[in-house]
């Protein structure tokens, strides 16, 4: 029986690991596109750091990454950038990739 449990406990442990994992790739995803939409509104660095908290605060709305892209594209419009959403989500998936091979290679 203790082959079984250990299994288990082996299991939910790789899962947790793995969730924590991705909520840590999602987040530096979310701060890496408040960078690259800071560059494109010009805005100074102290700005630009601000700027990329609030987009990682702006994920916690609702599930998913509308509430992000929605965030962003708004910014990006409001700041006079010529921007649509497919730019949005084409840099969403280039810094997904970034922000995963940033912290695979930390582990």
């Amino acid at each position: 029986m203790t082959n079984f449990q250990d299994r288990e406990r082996a299991e939910e442990a790789k899962f947790a690991h793995d969730s924590e994992m991705e909520f840590r790739i999602h987040a530096r995803r979310n701060r890496l596109m408040g960078v690259w939409a800071a560059e494109r509104m010009g805005l100074t660095p102290a700005e630009a750091e601000g700027y990329a908290k609030s987009v990682v605060q702006a994920d916690f709305e609702e599930s998913g990454d509308e509430d992000v892209i929605r965030k962003l594209l708004g910014d990006l419009i409001s700041a006079g950038v010529d921007a649509d959403e497919g730019e949005v989500r084409t840099a969403m998936k280039a810094k997904q990739v970034e922000a995963r091979r940033a912290l695979i290679g930390e582990a």
